[in-house]
């Protein structure tokens, strides 16, 4: 692979690789978030299962070795000449397991759409495993969708997941869940519109005069009022209605007052290049797209906090091959087969000794901070909280609300 810059994730410019798999996951803009409102688990619109009929009749795993894995497009490793996933290459030869694999997940509330009928009636969704966002986690746990995991068939998740990852407010101690990639939420900004001045936290954003009506955030809810809570002192993996309220408050007075532009998906990108945005809340993975173009651009972790966001492997209700699935994830916790993934995909990297792995084949992606953050950053990161589905769809309203015109 091309060699990468290496970027300070604390101040200076940011530098990435590919095309973010979070550039797919909020493409909806504010007019869409009422149609997340409208699926995010409502009273009567889900139905829960009984826990002891989420496993199939009979797993097949010994006898049908093949397994059905759903992910979402360009996040996987890939031979730019052959177009195959060479770690899916090797998880055959190593186990003799077949995967079929599917990049068929391209937002986190269409999925669930796609799923929801059979995981409702507790059938078979002809899929062994899928890697659904922290949040949509929460509410398939919450519904009984998702089968617990067998450790047993995970010794090196057991082995070798991060410490930082182990116990999420959404999953304490990963009974159903288990990382595939993860990523940051922080600032973006552009020097030149900002008059060169460095903008280093939240507070700017929603405060500063000379940003005024140059500043967006995003329409993913959790990450823009987590980011806010944090700047408050509020901690956005633990907070009350009246925390989450003074988040929306700050966010209020801001907007009343023309400091905002705007909430946005990742269309931040264009008028963050061309200086009609100065600064915005960002996804690691979206400034590459820009930097080529223009270099200056900056990325800011504040250091009040910023959000750190996972897409998770889950074994849904009646899966056929639940054996095989999990030896799927436990392949993918060898540090040299995540390095190999880390190296085409560039996101943070859930599995000890991944970074060593990949020092001796790529040594300039294993020192990227953004992959391999290091303990000081990693602690100032947060998810948020495991919402109940009464404060989801409160949440959500009031946050629609917010963003509305």
């Amino acid at each position: 692979m091309t060699p990468r810059p290496i970027p300070d994730i604390t101040s200076a410019p940011f530098v990435r690789g590919l095309l973010s798999r979070r550039t797919l996951l909020s493409t909806v803009g504010a007019a869409g978030v009422a149609s997340v409102i409208a699926s995010c688990g409502t009273k009567g619109t889900a139905t829960k299962v009984n826990p002891s009929e989420q496993a199939a009749d009979e797993d097949r795993s010994d006898t049908d070795k093949t397994v059905i894995w759903s992910n979402w497009p360009e996040y996987i490793d890939v031979d730019d000449k052959t177009q195959a996933h060479p770690t899916l290459d090797k998880f055959k030869q190593q186990t003799g397991i077949t995967p079929t694999y599917t990049e068929d997940y391209n937002d986190n509330d269409e999925f669930f759409a796609k799923v929801k009928p059979q995981l409702q009636a507790n059938q078979d969704t002809g899929r062994d495993v899928w890697c659904s966002t922290d949040w949509m986690v929460a509410r398939f746990i919450r519904l009984n969708w998702v089968q617990k995991l067998d450790h047993a068939n995970l010794p090196n998740v057991d082995a070798n997941l991060q410490d930082s990852l182990k116990n999420v407010p959404f999953d304490k101690g990963r009974v159903y869940s288990v990382p595939w990639q993860s990523g940051f939420t922080g600032i973006a900004y552009n020097p030149k519109a900002t008059g060169g001045k460095k903008i280093e936290s939240v507070d700017q954003l929603l405060t500063d005069p000379a940003l005024k009506g140059k500043v967006t955030l995003l329409t993913e809810m959790r990450d823009t009022v987590g980011l806010v809570m944090l700047a408050l002192g509020k901690d956005p993996e633990q907070f009350t209605d009246a925390d989450f309220d003074a988040a929306i408050a700050e966010m209020q007075k801001a907007k009343d007052a023309g400091q905002l532009r705007g909430f946005t998906g990742n269309d931040y990108g264009k008028p963050l290049a061309s200086g009609d945005i100065a600064a915005c809340f960002a996804w690691t993975g979206d400034v590459v797209q820009l930097q080529a173009d223009n270099p200056a651009l900056a990325y800011v972790l504040p250091q009040t906090g910023h959000m750190l966001w996972s897409d998770n492997f889950v074994i849904p209700n009646k899966a056929q091959h639940k054996k095989n699935a999990e030896a799927l994830i436990n392949f993918y916790y060898q540090p040299e087969i995540m390095a190999e993934v880390e190296d085409y995909v560039n996101y943070i990297a859930p599995v000890k000794g991944a970074q060593e792995a990949l020092l001796k084949s790529d040594p300039d992606i294993a020192k990227n901070p953004l992959i391999f953050p290091n303990a000081e950053v990693l602690g100032r990161s947060h998810g948020f909280m495991a919402l109940t589905e009464e404060q989801e769809t409160k949440y959500n309203q009031a946050f629609q609300s917010l963003i509305g015109a």
